[in-house]
Parts: structure tokens; C-alpha cells; sequence
């Protein structure tokens, strides 16, 4: 549980953290720079509506993306505790927004199913659980996207028939995303 034992340090264009790590001293969390690629992710989980799951709140870009599609429910997972508030006060108007505070895996057996899932965490120590987790998430002819550190069109969490879309970026210098294309993952049920 190392990130979620970290005090985060959240700005309005981005969290970090600092304290020894494999990257020295700072670990960015996430960015301003990404909303472009998260519009797209919501788009693609959002195209059918229905019911939404979001596993990591972060600055809450997406959510906001998500909002704003016709969707009949959308379920917001964030453990970390100095992001719980901020997803908690950001769904209180929000009569269609459930916010879980624990991690996925431990509630894994008590959500519903899906039309659309954005899994965009940073430091799970539970991720090699997404792949084998998604029938039981994901409703037939639901769609799946997820963070995508490669910048190749692979996937790094198993997930077979697995579909890309490419995105020229150029983010400013961080500690986990430094290339010029993004392959953000498509995978339907």
C-alpha cells in the first residue's frame, strides 16, 4: 500500500508526491496534460450509456467527462484518502454518482455490472487482478479503457483482443509519461 501511504500534494493541474522512490525524489500522480486522452477514453466507455464504473478519481476530469454523457448511473472508486474527499464533495449535487472509498478488489464481489469501465489508477497494487475481473464487471457488449504507460500499441495488462487508438501528445517533463504518441486501450465484451 505504498501510494496510498503517501501524502499527496494536489494542484489544480496536477498531483504528486515527494519521498524516496524508484523515481528519487517526486512522483507525479497526474496531469493537466491528459484531458484530451481522458475525453477520448470517456467517450469510447460513454458511447452506449448505461452504467459507468470509474476506478481512480484523480483530478477528476473524467468524471466531469462522464457527466456530461447521457448515462443512467456512474460509480466513482478512489481509496486514496486525500482523493476520497475531493471525489465525495465533487458527486454531493450529483444524485446518479456513487463513491467507494475502498480499493476495487476489495469490493470487487459487491459491484454490479457495467456498460462502460475507465481504470485510470496510479500505484494499485492490485492491477495483475483487472484482466480476470472484467467478465464480472463488464456487461456484454460493454467497453473497457485503461491508462496506458506504453507508448506502443501493447498491452501490458493481458487483456486480450484488445484494440488501440493513437494520440500525438506532448506532455510536459513527468515521472510516467514522456513520448510524442499514446495508445489509448479499446476493449469490448
Amino acid at each position: 500500500m505504498y501510494f496510498l501511504s503517501q501524502s499527496l500534494i494536489i494542484e489544480p493541474t496536477k498531483i504528486h508526491f515527494t519521498g524516496s522512490n524508484e523515481y528519487g525524489t517526486k512522483s507525479d500522480v497526474t496531469m493537466e496534460w491528459e484531458r484530451d486522452l481522458l475525453s477520448g477514453s470517456v467517450s469510447y466507455i460513454c458511447e452506449n450509456g448505461g452504467d459507468i464504473l470509474e476506478i481512480g478519481f484523480g483530478l477528476g476530469i473524467p468524471a466531469g467527462y462522464i457527466q456530461s454523457h447521457s448515462i443512467t448511473s456512474h460509480t466513482i472508486i478512489e481509496p486514496h484518502p486525500d482523493l476520497y474527499p475531493l471525489a465525495q464533495a465533487w458527486a454531493a449535487d450529483k444524485p446518479n454518482v456513487t463513491v467507494i472509498t475502498q480499493n476495487w478488489y476489495e469490493v470487487l464481489d459487491t459491484l454490479s455490472t457495467y456498460d462502460g469501465v475507465l481504470y485510470d489508477t496510479y500505484g494499485d497494487e492490485n492491477v495483475q487482478f483487472l484482466s480476470s475481473s472484467l467478465t464480472q464487471l463488464v456487461k456484454p457488449g460493454g467497453k473497457v479503457t485503461w491508462w496506458n504507460p506504453l507508448p506502443t500499441s501493447e498491452s501490458i495488462l493481458n487483456i486480450p483482443d484488445t484494440q488501440f487508438e493513437e494520440f500525438i501528445v506532448d506532455p510536459p517533463q513527468n515521472t510516467y509519461f514522456n513520448h510524442n504518441k499514446y495508445f489509448m486501450p479499446k476493449k469490448q465484451f
